[in-house]
């Protein structure tokens, strides 16, 4: 793997060896593989932030491969892109907060659930066996999203309580 200067003293194999366990454990729960390589590579590095090419060499990836990765992680607000100062290169920098911020991109799924499935309960009458299936499963996703806006305020004091202010 590329080092950064601050990262001049770890041992590549072994940055590269989390890189690809942590990538392989995303991948296991559904992200796709190159996206989760990618991930994991900003993820390991101490700025958490690197081009392109620096990540297309790390990870031994074409540009192409890179680019899709990127484009994919940005959509999910893992990552955003950055322009270097006075320059076309693009950085790509995972957040300190990328967990929360793809979990509360998440709510705004769960809102478009939430009325297609009244929509549903709605048209398919709330007395017959599909619109209580219907019902029930509205009433999980209201339930959910309630424990999710509780749970990331709960995380918000936590991080700042743990890690300051940010």
């Amino acid at each position: 793997m590329t080092t950064e200067p601050a990262e001049a003293g770890r041992d590549p194999e072994a940055v590269s060896k989390f890189v690809e366990g942590f990538a392989a454990q995303l991948v296991e729960a559904g992200m796709q593989r190159m996206p989760a390589r990618v991930f994991a590579a900003l993820l390991a590095s101490d700025s958490g932030s690197l081009t392109s090419a620096e990540l297309g060499e790390s990870l031994r990836v074409s540009p192409a491969a890179v680019s899709g990765a990127v484009r994919y992680l940005s959509q999910q607000h893992m990552v955003a892109r950055e322009r270097e100062p006075g320059s076309r290169r693009e950085r790509y920098r995972v957040h300190s907060n990328q967990w929360y911020e793809a979990l509360t991109n998440r709510e705004a799924v769960l809102k478009r659930w939430e009325s297609a499935l009244r929509e549903g309960v709605a048209s398919l009458g709330p007395d017959t066996p599909a619109g209580r299936r219907m019902a029930e499963t509205l009433a999980f996703f209201e339930f959910v999203d309630g424990e999710i806006a509780a749970m990331m305020e709960r995380w918000r004091v936590h991080r700042e309580k743990t890690f300051g202010a940010g």
